[in-house]
């Protein structure tokens, strides 16, 4: 199995927190994860920052982009983004719109299906159309709510799209080996770092959990 890449959220909204972050745990994750309510408090410069100092990161801007697709995405990858997130409830218009300007600048895009009543028709169709990723997200809210991603990431995974899925939603060391075995190329990990004593440390152990999981 290809090594599954992990996606460090960088949730904070001040600006040098964020950096300083990124900083810390650069040396474990693979794609640095710009959260919504950071990009929307920070804007394109910290895009730019970041791109700056880790030109070998994959940058992701969590946008989603719920209308208006190739106009609001198309800022974002001019200014280093490499993938950029639109909402599967947006529909196919601002969908094919965001890929449009991903193609523009030979860039990614990320289908997040949060809220999206049949996941499984809006991935195949976005896929069709040319998204790379396909996001699997239980949000915050949905969190706190008692609701985890593994469900919806073993049905997407049963597809067979031939595209790279994401998995995001209270991602923790203890359930690194069971996202990984269910098929997740890319792992989203947030307050499991951001939130211990050592982000560093807690980066490290992801890592290594990844790793020795999908040997």
């Amino acid at each position: 199995m290809a090594r599954p890449l992990i996606q460090m959220a960088l949730d904070s909204l001040d600006f040098d927190q964020t950096v300083a972050l990124a900083d810390q745990v650069a040396p474990y994750v693979d794609i640095f994860e710009i959260g919504t309510p950071c990009i929307k408090y920070n804007g394109i410069n910290l895009v730019k920052e970041l791109r700056n100092r880790f030109p070998d990161k994959l940058l992701l801007v969590d946008l989603k982009t719920m209308d208006a697709g190739e106009y609001e995405a198309g800022a974002f990858y001019a200014a280093g983004a490499d993938i950029c997130t639109v909402l599967g409830v947006s529909g196919l218009a601002t969908i094919a719109g965001v890929i449009k300007a991903a193609k523009k600048h030979a860039a990614e895009v990320q289908i997040d299906l949060i809220n999206v009543a049949d996941k499984a028709d809006c991935a195949r169709e976005s896929v069709k159309l040319g998204a790379q990723i396909v996001g699997i997200h239980t949000g915050l809210d949905a969190q706190a709510a008692g609701q985890t991603p593994f469900g919806d990431l073993n049905d997407i995974a049963r597809l067979g799209l031939g595209v790279r899925i994401s998995v995001a939603g209270g991602i923790k060391p203890a359930t690194v080996q069971q996202v990984v075995e269910a098929g997740a190329n890319i792992i989203v990990v947030g307050a499991a770092i951001y939130g211990a004593p050592c982000p560093a440390t807690a980066a490290r152990e992801i890592r290594e959990l990844v790793d020795a999981a999908a040997a």
